[in-house]
């Protein structure tokens, strides 16, 4: 088995970047609501957003090897996505491969784990998506996987699909769907303006979202 593959297709960073500043939840939608991650998978600081391809590692647990691998094998722009075999009780990235990050340029680090120096890695400025914080060390004497398909936060995620994540979580956007993705995602943006514009004058969202006929279906009842 080959543990690292080097190699992988990113989408053309013309595409990523007209996704850098959408809302999360509006992107989830306009991919028909796939690629959810679970919402216990959090900003390491607010106002921190993370976009980016997927540059897939999984660890085993405890152990952070992988993670320095990937360090070394990442592109400017990557996302580090990280399984952590299921273990959270432990730090899996600190200070001081935040720097090693940041002089790469990496794009950020989404990972299904704790990390740890959460107060030294927020004053650095380098995005990361993680489940909390913990002080327990890890190992790094097992191997893992750079660049397969991994599970992360039970959502399937292939090395090359976009990342996107604010402050109400991450969704990942299939690479060979992306741009069907972003267009919808503008459609929707654009649908919402508009009742946005009904709502300020006082149109309720039972009319504008046609929700008679669903009441009715249900029988609703009203004295």
């Amino acid at each position: 088995m080959v543990h690292v593959i080097t190699t992988i297709n990113r989408p053309p960073k013309e595409l990523i970047d007209q996704f850098q500043h959408m809302s999360v939840a509006t992107v989830y939608e306009a991919s028909d609501r796939k690629g959810f991650v679970d919402y216990h998978i959090k900003p390491i600081a607010e106002g921190v957003r993370i976009c980016g391809p997927a540059f897939t590692v999984e660890c085993h647990p405890k152990d952070n090897l992988m993670l320095h691998k990937a360090l070394e094998k990442a592109r400017s722009g990557d996302v580090i996505v990280a399984s952590a075999g299921g273990f959270y009780e432990a730090g899996y990235w600190g200070e001081m491969m935040g720097m090693s990050a940041t002089a790469k340029e990496i794009g950020g680090l989404a990972i299904d784990g704790c990390v740890r120096d959460s107060a030294a890695l927020v004053d650095l400025g380098f995005p990361i998506f993680c489940r909390g914080f913990a002080i327990a060390g890890t190992t790094k004497t097992v191997l893992g996987l750079i660049n397969h398909p991994i599970l992360f936060g039970g959502a399937p995620v292939n090395p090359g699909d976009i990342v996107l994540g604010d402050g109400d979580g991450l969704v990942i956007v299939d690479q060979a769907s992306a741009v069907e993705v972003l267009e919808k995602s503008r459609m929707r943006m654009e649908m919402e303006k508009e009742k946005s514009a009904l709502l300020k004058k006082g149109v309720s969202s039972i009319e504008i979202n046609r929700l008679d006929k669903v009441f009715e279906s249900l029988g609703l009842k009203e004295e």
